[in-house]
């Protein structure tokens, strides 16, 4: 049975909202330090070409829900078809004995050679094996063999708690912060109401 959904009462933040906190980062030259070796065997890194979209959804949402990614199952099939068969979407896939354990995807269609990490994370089962660290290294090593100029990314206050600690030790900088209020993503319907017990739902 699912869990109920934790609802609170946050002052000043009105029902079915989320008070998000983003940081951006960058990073402007390649990293110095030695790459990571393969912290587990039987361990593929392989490049989705032209996923079909059902494929995607999977990864994205398998990988997402915890944290509250949306943006992408806001999007038909057709428009998230056109998103990720795009020639500049690099969509690579970690495989940990045959099966898929996370994802990251370059976006190089920026100007003036910004290539930014869109979205990088592990699904859940293999989160706390070291995992992150070494597809982090190879996203990042990819960028910079493809041509990158500049390398950015963001995370938020939604993401994994060590998420921002994991991007500054591989070598970005945080260069601003926004703060947000979102539609949580739970009471619109597009992640089930169970989804991310650590983040309460506001409640009237």
């Amino acid at each position: 049975m699912p869990t109920p959904p934790d609802l609170r009462v946050v002052p000043g933040l009105p029902p079915g909202k989320l008070r998000v906190v983003i940081t951006f980062l960058e990073m402007t030259s390649p990293p110095n330090a030695p790459k990571l070796r393969p912290p587990v065997e039987k361990l593929a890194l392989l490049r989705a070409e032209r996923p079909t979209v059902s494929f995607y959804r999977y990864l994205y949402n398998t990988v997402g829900e915890p944290w509250l990614w949306v943006d992408r199952r806001k999007l038909d099939d057709d428009a998230l078809s056109a998103v990720i068969h795009d020639p500049k979407v690099e969509i690579t896939v970690l495989y940990v004995g045959g099966v898929p354990a996370g994802f990251a995807e370059l976006d190089r269609r920026g100007r003036d050679g910004i290539v930014d990490l869109r979205y990088f994370g592990m699904i859940p089962e293999f989160v706390g094996m070291r995992l992150g660290p070494f597809l982090l290294g190879c996203a990042i090593d990819a960028a910079w063999t493809g041509g990158a100029r500049k390398l950015t990314v963001n995370t938020c206050t939604l993401d994994h708690p060590k998420a921002l600690r994991l991007y500054q030790r591989a070598g970005f900088v945080p260069v601003r912060q926004e703060v947000r209020i979102a539609d949580d993503p739970r009471v619109t319907g597009l992640i089930r109401l169970d989804a991310a017990p650590q983040h309460p739902i506001v409640t009237a």
